[in-house]
């Protein structure tokens, strides 16, 4: 029997997670210690994703993707044996505490000390995200429950002081800080500095957004958590799917209702038959483009680029000046967390831009275009919106079809043949796992960019999830006849439902154009998603890209 590849591993664990978590939603929960959650964690295991680093080797816990996961969850995760993944429930009525992590927009409520529910509204990659994210949390727990007792069965003095240093109510400062983290290293097995660089994040991100319980309290949580189960039935983790979720998956419900809430506003701004461009994007960038330069008067030798990382500590004044000439504001009431912004450009005409921003004023008193900005979607959930958005919308008897123009997707993505700060321009999807691959017409060539930034171009695999990226699979899909540049989780979906709309007639002659700039590359140490974040680094290539699309929309 000939043996199986590394990429082949990794492709086989892919479609083993996701197998076994559609199965575990289909039969209603799963236990994480039993026989559905050691089958999870085998196949995260096997597929040993590089934003959890270290997380195969049994003797040191893996921080680096703790912090990760735990910018994504909820805080308090670590304390709860009972969490539970459903459909709206109308939760906000009640007096639980809703809780938004800092770095994922979804909807958590705290019911107790320890039950937990997630509202999921953003399809099926939520269901993934958080199960992966539960797993390696249970992975990482059982390591550290191997450090409560010595062989003998007696508790180890580690322990007994980490123990003393949560109980005590009062976070340790100075010496005592020194000694508690020095303490935690031997428990974690990792060095003193890298325990205080993990501490300091954590407490950081504790103070600015109450996010988390602080490491101290995460390590023992999860220890303990698990020395509890093994006591008591009654506190065995559970993580269970309502029948409202299983029945609302595929409906498109929120999408729906997200769509008719933008196409509505479209009506009342009675901007109905205009030509319509539409921009998956940030919330900052293009209104900072359009309506900067004019609101600061700035000096026009001053480098683009230049000028438009000084405007990022000014969005919320930009933001009040473009209210008075064409701006508004669309935040979503339908929990699906997507923002969105409505640009009517006959309203900016007369404006002053940038003289390094090509903006053609005549075509822009002719055509009179809108701009639809659309805040970035989540995996599969991409599909359900656009999908809805391309659709006519329907007042009682009456169908208003749109004249959507183009569609433009400017996202984050890992990159795999440069570094972080690069672009990519797809030219195809490529489903990761399935034979779903969709060819991209892009009207953004590498010729549109002026050259300060290393811009790549070709196929980007749409893959299942953030933290179920495997190194060999990746470098197939790069190295082999794929020739793969790069991998995301929304373009893949979002071509699927432009299709779609074509051949149902919805929309027809619409450019399309897709370009990532580089977040991580899931191949290099250190450039991970789990690194950080990219700072001022990422203000040229998410601008750069902004300005061509608006270039391609006002000039082209």
């Amino acid at each position: 029997m000939q043996e199986l590849s590394k990429a082949q591993r990794g492709r086989i664990a892919i479609r083993m997670f996701q197998t076994i978590a559609d199965a575990a939603a289909i039969r209603g929960f799963y236990r994480p210690s039993g026989k559905t959650g050691q089958m999870l964690a085998h196949s995260l295991k096997m597929l040993s994703p590089e934003i959890y680093g270290s997380m195969n080797d049994a003797r040191i816990i893996e921080l680096r993707g703790l912090e990760y996961v735990l910018d994504r969850l909820p805080k308090g995760i670590e304390e709860c044996t009972r969490i539970i993944l459903t459909a709206q429930e109308e939760l906000e009525n009640t007096l639980f505490e809703r809780i938004e992590p800092p770095k994922r927009r979804r909807t958590s409520y705290q019911v107790s000390d320890k039950d937990l529910t997630f509202v999921i509204t953003n399809g099926v990659s939520e269901i993934y995200d958080i199960v992966t994210h539960l797993t390696f949390l249970n992975i990482e727990a059982e390591k550290i429950r191997r450090q409560i007792h010595t062989e003998g069965g007696r508790e180890t003095r580690e322990w007994k002081k980490l123990e003393e240093t949560v109980l005590s109510r009062q976070e340790p400062s100075g010496k005592e800080l020194d000694q508690a983290l020095w303490n935690l290293s031997i428990i974690l097995g990792r060095t003193y500095l890298e325990v205080r660089q993990t501490y300091q994040y954590l407490e950081k991100q504790r103070q600015q957004n109450d996010s988390n319980h602080g490491l101290f309290r995460i390590i023992y949580g999860l220890g303990k958590r698990v020395e509890a189960e093994e006591a008591s039935k009654d506190d065995v983790l559970v993580v269970y799917f309502t029948p409202s979720l299983t029945d609302m998956l595929g409906q498109q419900r929120y999408g729906r209702q997200w769509a008719n809430n933008i196409k509505s506003r479209l009506c009342e701004l009675e901007l109905e038959k205009r030509p319509v461009h539409i921009i998956s994007a940030n919330l900052h960038s293009v209104v900072n483009v359009l309506y900067g330069y004019a609101l600061l008067e700035s000096d026009s030798t001053q480098d683009i680029y230049d000028f438009f990382l000084m405007l990022r500590d000014q969005t919320q004044e930009i933001k009040k000046y473009a209210k008075d000439h064409g701006y508004s504001e669309l935040p979503d009431l339908s929990d699906s967390h997507i923002d969105s912004q409505i640009i009517d450009t006959a309203a900016i005409e007369s404006l002053a831009f940038h003289p390094q921003l090509r903006i053609n004023a005549e075509k822009i008193r002719q055509e009179k275009p809108v701009i639809l900005v659309m805040d970035y979607a989540f995996g599969a959930q991409a599909f359900e919106v656009m999908d809805e958005l391309l659709n006519p919308l329907q007042m009682g008897d009456k169908s208003v079809h749109f004249d959507i123009r183009s569609i433009s997707v400017m996202g984050k993505a890992g990159i795999l043949p440069g570094r972080k700060g690069d672009i990519m321009l797809a030219t195809a999807h490529v489903f990761e796992g399935t034979p779903h691959n969709y060819i991209v017409d892009n009207d953004l060539k590498s010729e549109d960019f002026d050259g300060s930034v290393a811009v790549y171009e070709g196929p980007i695999v749409t893959v299942l999830g953030t933290s179920l990226q495997n190194r060999d699979v990746l470098k197939r899909f790069q190295t082999t006849s794929w020739k793969a540049i790069g991998l995301e989780m929304e373009g893949g979906h979002y071509q699927r439902a432009i299709s779609a709309a074509i051949i149902r007639g919805h929309i027809c002659d619409v450019k399309v154009r897709y370009a990532y700039y580089a977040s991580d590359n899931p191949l290099l140490s250190g450039q991970t998603l789990a690194s950080g974040s990219m700072g001022k680094e990422g203000v040229r290539p998410t601008y750069m890209i902004t300005k061509v699309i608006l270039e391609k929309i006002l000039n082209g």
